[in-house]
């Protein structure tokens, strides 16, 4: 998941380079989404272990 979050954000880097600020903004957007599910996903990860270990 955190591949394709900066997987977009180098293809939104090259898009806004070359002046396509629509679609470097969608992939900025998606890129943020990923990390945010990423760090979401790690959290829940988080609270289940220390719910399982107790």
């Amino acid at each position: 998941m955190l591949k394709w979050a900066l997987i977009l954000l180098v293809v939104g880097a090259v898009l806004a380079l070359f002046g396509f600020g629509g679609a470097a903004g969608l992939a900025f957007e998606g890129a943020q989404l990923l990390v945010v599910g990423f760090v979401a996903l790690l959290i829940i990860g988080a609270i289940l272990y220390l719910f399982r270990s107790a």
